[in-house]
């Protein structure tokens, strides 16, 4: 399975120098990208292919080859991603944006790892000329064979090292199916084939991001009154950068966590498939702009901040290693509806109760009904009955 490491390293400043400079160039390597796709558009009226590229960019800039075709490759696929997400009726901008930097990649046979955490990254060939490999050392060195390394910035240049762990995934006679109702203010709602059921709240995650969006708030409003680029507006932007670097790192702890808890009771109640809520585009037109307000400000901050691309992307990978499938199913309606009578009704409290009689925690209610619309083809009464609801939180 491939595994990804993030890690400092150690090396002389000539080497930091050049290390900045190589995202410099993949900066203008990017830029390139925009300008021939641009130019190719306006020329022929199609778009730009990879093989053209690749080609119009090969040799004029002095990093590995392999590291200037992996930008063109970025830049292609976030090309497709807006396509398909326009395709698919939403309004997003294909890339435009110019960059001065851009994480630098070495894949293949662009590195060198020695065991004693050496590294060393290749240049390439550079107008007919061999260019002195970079050399740095971390750590430790991960165990497995290592796939590609990639030069990122995170307050300090780092090595995000993806490699493969050689382990492979585990097989099992697991016989029962799970349906997540993924929620804002509970990351995860889940309900099992043998009537288990479990609340995983996100409680500390909103508290999160409520205080870096005030942090951010508030340095924002004192860089308004600086004159940008002044030592004051300098001081309040890193201080801006290191609350997002924090927060995104305690963000990422505790979505791991929560994802853990999940996984763990996936094998406790030997469950071998997952349903989890398609909810894409709930947090777009989120917009002030936007003349028409459907959403109020809170709630679209709310929506903006709601991380469940993250929590499916982990829990995918983690569910993967076990040997339990997941996959993305339409929920529409399943909060609303009763699964007794068929009516629906939208509520606001916790507690989703309906005039026939039926009453249930509100996500446990959303994942129920999941569960049947998914696994049963509509929403129905489960041919199970719920065993008392297991809440767990981040510690």
């Amino acid at each position: 399975m491939i595994r990804c490491l993030k890690t400092s390293f150690r090396t002389n400043k000539e080497t930091i120098a050049r290390l900045f400079q190589c995202n410099q160039v993949s900066g203008e390597v990017w830029n390139r990208c925009l300008e021939l796709a641009k130019e190719h558009h306006l020329k022929t009226g199609k778009w730009v292919t990879k093989s053209e590229l690749q080609k119009r960019s090969k040799g004029i800039y002095p990093i590995h080859s392999q590291s200037v075709q992996a930008v063109c490759h970025k830049y292609l696929f976030a090309r497709d991603a807006a396509k398909k997400t326009r395709k698919a009726g939403y309004v997003t901008k294909y890339p435009y944006k110019q960059k001065k930097y851009f994480n630098t990649k070495w894949a293949n046979n662009g590195f060198k790892v020695y065991e004693d955490g050496k590294i060393e990254l290749s240049m390439g060939v550079f107008e007919g000329k061999r260019q002195t490999p970079l050399v740095v050392w971390i750590k430790e060195v991960p165990v497995g064979k290592i796939k590609e390394i990639e030069l990122i910035f995170d307050r300090q240049l780092l090595l995000s090292i993806a490699y493969e762990n050689g382990q492979k995934i585990k097989e099992h006679t697991f016989d029962k199916r799970a349906a997540i109702d993924v929620g804002e203010v509970h990351t995860i709602a889940a309900v099992a084939e043998n009537g288990e059921n479990i609340i995983l709240t996100g409680r500390k995650l909103r508290s999160i991001h409520r205080l870096r969006n005030k942090k951010i708030a508030e340095l924002q409003r004192k860089m308004s009154k600086c004159t940008k680029g002044s030592k004051q507006w300098g001081k309040y932007n890193r201080a801006k950068k290191y609350v997002l670097s924090k927060s995104e790192r305690q963000l990422q702890d505790g979505l791991h966590k929560t994802t853990k808890q999940f996984v763990d009771w996936c094998v406790e109640n030997e469950v071998k498939e997952v349903a989890f809520g398609n909810v894409d585009g709930v947090q777009r037109n989120t917009s002030r702009r936007k003349k028409k307000k459907v959403r109020s400000r809170t709630t679209n901050q709310k929506l903006s901040n709601w991380s469940f691309g993250k929590v499916y992307a982990y829990l995918t990978y983690k569910l993967d290693a076990e040997g339990i499938k997941i996959d993305k199913h339409d929920e529409s309606y399943t909060t609303q509806q009763c699964p007794c009578c068929a009516k629906r009704r939208k509520v606001s409290s916790r507690l989703y109760k309906c005039p026939c009689g039926y009453s249930n925690h509100r996500d446990i209610h959303g994942a129920s009904t999941f569960f049947a619309k998914t696994f049963y083809g509509k929403i129905r009464e489960l041919d199970f009955s719920l065993k008392h609801t297991k809440y767990l939180r981040i510690a």
